[in-house]
């Protein structure tokens, strides 16, 4: 069976184009999870090619020459939680970090390598929209250690320039690819983020429902928040894995590096504007409301003021005591109805003297 690769939830394994390896898959076919998602040996060229658990625990085996591995796994699995644990040869601290349950992004140099920390919008189908899932690599430039719990097509885009021959030729270049895609990624997401936030502008200004207008604004502005509490970090991560690794890249990997650090800036400065815009939109819904409010008191302040002395008189003309003028004249109701009529009159004219409306 070819070795798994990441692909969409639901979906079946990508198959690499290279020889089958026996070895994972009669593992995986005992009962046990190994967890190993995929390893690739890369050819200093841009390309790779995958190899199984028993070449990765012997890692670097005789003949492997300068080449250089990349091992991706899902930090889930007991059977990969066991090899970093006991056989990666990763620092105590560097493992935790690949294992731990939550993270934030960032950069740090441990145990004679680098740990980069980073997050993605989830992709997957059903996934929440302002759910980030994190990718964890640890390099020492011989050797990349991945691990993730959810798909993360970033990785997978990487592994298919591998693939094709056209992919990063080194181990930071591996973790430089990794988040380059995961910025190309997020482009849509932030361009929805930004054009939903736009849309509800015009529907504000075009008088539209308030009510799902709020929940959509509240909906807006949630995502915004939750993109920003990882992006802003992963800047700066960024930043570290220029400082700490800068010197072992090739130029054309400092470009991407540069260009990728460029692109998180400009989401992050994106996102506060998407706050920004959606608090001023949330005012001036909450204006229209106001102004809405104000002027149904208002119109009903001026009907409560016309009928008021119609119903003082009505309550006078119905009291129950002997001399009520009209009582016995069979015109009497409609020189009521004429008297009310001229009052009714005379307050609007008066109103409208008084500059009331």
């Amino acid at each position: 069976m070819p070795v798994q690769v990441d692909g969409p939830a639901g979906e079946p394994a990508v198959p690499a184009a290279a020889p089958p390896v026996a070895a994972a898959s009669d593992w995986s076919n005992t009962g046990h999870d190994d967890g190993l998602v995929f390893a690739l040996a890369l050819d200093g060229s841009g390309g790779a090619r995958p190899v199984d658990w028993t070449a990765v625990r012997n890692w670097p085996a005789e003949g492997s020459g300068s080449r250089q591995l990349w091992v991706h796994l899902d930090r889930m699995a007991p059977g990969a939680q066991d090899w970093l644990r006991n056989a990666s040869g990763l620092h105590p601290v560097a493992v935790a970090a690949l294992l731990e349950e939550e993270t934030r992004p960032r950069c740090t140099a441990i145990g004679g390598g680098l740990l980069l920390i980073l997050r993605g919008v989830n992709l997957n189908p059903g996934a929440d929209l302002d759910e980030m899932i994190s990718v964890r690599l640890w390099t020492d430039g011989r050797r990349v250690v991945s691990v993730r719990r959810y798909v993360m097509f970033a990785i997978r885009d990487v592994m298919e320039l591998l693939r094709d021959g056209i992919g990063p030729a080194t181990c930071h270049g591996v973790a430089v690819q990794v988040a380059a895609h995961l910025g190309l990624r997020m482009a849509q997401t932030i361009q929805d983020l930004t054009e939903g936030v736009d849309a509800l502008e015009e529907e504000v200004i075009d008088n539209a429902q308030d009510q799902d207008l709020r929940r959509r604004l509240g909906e807006t502005r949630r995502q915004a928040i939750a993109y920003k509490r990882y992006l802003a970090p992963q800047r700066e991560a960024l930043n570290g894995l220029s400082t700490l690794a800068g010197g072992e890249l090739d130029e054309e990997m400092q470009l991407r590096l540069r260009e990728t650090q460029d692109r998180f800036q400009r989401y992050v400065e994106e996102l506060d504007e998407v706050r920004e815009h959606a608090a001023v939109v949330q005012d001036e819904l909450a204006n229209l409301r106001g102004e809405r409010m104000n002027r149904n008191m208002y119109v009903l302040t001026i009907v409560a003021a016309i009928m008021l002395p119609l119903g003082f008189v009505t309550g006078l003309l119905g009291i129950n005591v002997g001399g009520i003028p009209g009582a016995e004249d069979e015109s009497g109701f409609l020189w009521v109805l004429g008297i009310m009529a001229v009052l009714v009159v005379g307050q609007v004219i008066a109103f409208r003297f008084w500059r009331l409306f």
